[in-house]
C-alpha cells in the first residue's frame, strides 16, 4: 500500500489502490537476475554489507532501499516517506555512504532501486534530518505554495479518479505533478541519484499522480530506460487501475499477494496449477510481486513473517513460480504499527536485534539460484492432490513440491529432468533422478523440496 502514514491513517491508505500504462517499458528487471531483496530500513552501510556478503553470491539481482531523501524527524519507519527536501540526508545515510552503497552492490553484482517518494512532501513544519528547515506547502529553495495541487482536503473517495490524484493523502501536501517546474524539479533528484549510480526506482503512490504525469517525469531523466516499479494497489470499482500505468514500467500486482495469503491460511495450494494470468492479473512481463510488503506485513492484507511456515512456504513458491518479478520483504520484528528500524537501520549481525533477514532464510535464499536456474523454462508435469500438496517443474531446468499438510508425503514424481544427482536445496540432501526422470521423496509436513540443474551436490 502506500508508504507514510501515520497509525491513525492506516485504515484510509489501507483503502489507496494504484495505476498502471501498456506500452514498451522493461517486461521485468533487465538482466539475467530478477529477484529483488527489499531491505527495509537498513542504513546504506548495512546494505552495503549485506551485497557483499549475501546478496551477490545468492544470486539476489537487485536490492531496493528506503527512501534517501531528507525526511521529518521521529523514531517511526514512516517518517522517511515525508521527504522535506531532496537532500540525500535521511536516517540511514548520507551521501558519501549512499554512492559507497550503491559502488560495493555493484561490485558484488547487485543492481540498486530507490524506493522514491515524489507524490507528496511533509506535512507539519519544523527541521528535517538533514536541516532544512520547512513548513507543509513550504520547502525552501525547492517548493512553495504555487507547486502543490488546489485540493488541500484528504483523500476520501477512491470512486473519485480528481479526489484520488488531486486531494491530500493522509493530509501530505500533494504535489501538482502537472506543472512543469514540479516535474522538473522531481527528474532533478531522480537524476541525482542516476549520477550516483542508481539502477531503477520504485515509485510510491504512483496511483495518486496521473500516468501521464509519471511518463512526463520518465521522459526527463537521464537514463529514460531505467527500471521502473510503481506501486498502484488495485481496487475493484475504483476510478485509478494499475493498467493505466504499465506503459511507465512494471506494477505492483498486489492481487498476488493478497491471494496468496487466503490459499495459504484458508485454501487448498491445488488451487495456484494457473496463477498469475489466470487469475485476472496483469500480465506477468509488467507486473511485480510479492508476498508482503512493509505496508500490507503491517495492516495484515498479506501473509508476514509471523505467520511462520506458511509464509516460508509462500515465498519459495512465489521464486519457483514463473510470474512476475518478485521481492523479498526484509524487515524487522514489530508490536507496534508505527515503530522504526532497531539501531536506527543499523544491522549489525542477522536475527538479532529484532532483524528478521527474510532474504537470508535458507529455504528463501535458496530458492532465488533457482529461479536464476530456470529463467524462461514453462512450468511442466504439476501434480497436485487436490489439496495442500503441490509438485511442478520448470522444464528441464528444475523441479519443486511443497508439501502443506499436516501429515508427512511419500510419493514419486515425475519431472522432466535429466537423469542424475540433485541437491534439494531446502536442506541439502540430495535427490536422485532415475532415467525416465522420476524421483521418490518424503517431505515433513510444511516443508518443501527443490532440485536444479546447476547444483548436482550439496
Amino acid at each position: 500500500m502506500i508508504s507514510r502514514w501515520s497509525v491513525t491513517a492506516t485504515a484510509l491508505a489501507a483503502t489507496a489502490a494504484g495505476a498502471l500504462v501498456p506500452g514498451t517499458a522493461h517486461a521485468s528487471p533487465p538482466g539475467t537476475k530478477d529477484v529483488t531483496a527489499v531491505m527495509f530500513e537498513w542504513n546504506f552501510a548495512s546494505v552495503a554489507k549485506e551485497c557483499t556478503t549475501t546478496l551477490g553470491p545468492a544470486g539476489y539481482g537487485y536490492v531496493q532501499v528506503s527512501p534517501p531523501a531528507e525526511h521529518i524527524q521521529g523514531a517511526q519507519w514512516w517518517t522517511s516517506y515525508q521527504p522535506v527536501s531532496y537532500k540525500i540526508a535521511g536516517r540511514l545515510g548520507d551521501r558519501t555512504a549512499f554512492r559507497n552503497m550503491v559502488d560495493t552492490c555493484h561490485a558484488a553484482g547487485v543492481k540498486v532501486v530507490v524506493d522514491t517518494v515524489i507524490n507528496h512532501m511533509a506535512a507539519g513544519s519544523g527541521t528535517g534530518t538533514g536541516g532544512s528547515s520547512y513548513t507543509k506547502y513550504g520547502y525552501p529553495g525547492l517548493y512553495s505554495s504555487y507547486d502543490f495541487d488546489n485540493c488541500t482536503a484528504q483523500i476520501t473517495n477512491y470512486a473519485d479518479r480528481a479526489n484520488v490524484q488531486n486531494c491530500e493523502l493522509v493530509g501530505l501536501a500533494d504535489l501538482d505533478t502537472g506543472e512543469s517546474y514540479v516535474r522538473g524539479a522531481i527528474a532533478g533528484y531522480m537524476n541525482d541519484l542516476l549520477s550516483l549510480g542508481v539502477d531503477g526506482f520504485r515509485i510510491d503512490a504512483a496511483k495518486h499522480m496521473p500516468a501521464a504525469d509519471l511518463a512526463n517525469i520518465k521522459s526527463r531523466l537521464t537514463n529514460p530506460n531505467a527500471y521502473w516499479k510503481q506501486e498502484v494497489i488495485f481496487g475493484s470499482g475504483e476510478a485509478v487501475q494499475p493498467t493505466e500505468y504499465t506503459g511507465n514500467g512494471d506494477v505492483q500486482e498486489f492481487r498476488y499477494a493478497y491471494d496468496l495469503k487466503r490459499v495459504f491460511n484458508n485454501e487448498n495450494l491445488a488451487y495456484l496449477k494457473n496463477y498469475g494470468e489466470g487469475w485476472g492479473y496483469m500480465s506477468s512481463g509488467v507486473s511485480g510481486v510479492f508476498v508482503d510488503n512493509h505496508d500490507t506485513e503491517r495492516n495484515g492484507s498479506t501473509l508476514s513473517y509471523k505467520d511462520n511456515a506458511n509464509y516460508t512456504l509462500a515465498n519459495v513458491f512465489m521464486l519457483a513460480w514463473p510470474y512476475g518479478a518478485p521481492d523479498i520483504n526484509s524487515g524487522y520484528e514489530f508490536t507496534d504499527h508505527d515503530a522504526g528500524p532497531p539501531n536506527g537501520g543499523q544491522v549489525n549481525a542477522c536475527w538479532q536485534n529484532g532483524w528478521k533477514c527474510q532474504h537470508a532464510w535458507p529455504e528463501i535464499k535458496s530458492m532465488v539460484a533457482f529461479r536464476n536456474a530456470t529463467r524462461g523454462q514453462a512450468v511442466t508435469n504439476w501434480w497436485d492432490n487436490g489439496g495442500d500438496a503441490i509438485a511442478f517443474g520448470r522444464g528441464s531446468k528444475g523441479y519443486v513440491a511443497i508439501n502443506h499438510e499436516s501429515g508427512s508425503l511419500s510419493r514419486t514424481y515425475q519431472t522432466s529432468l535429466p537423469a542424475g544427482t540433485y541437491c534439494n536445496v531446502q536442506n541439502n540432501t540430495t535427490v536422485t533422478v532415475n532415467s525416465s526422470g522420476q524421483f521418490s521423496a518424503t517431505l515433513g509436513a510444511n516443508t518443501a523440496l527443490a532440485i536444479h540443474a546447476g547444483k548436482s551436490s550439496c
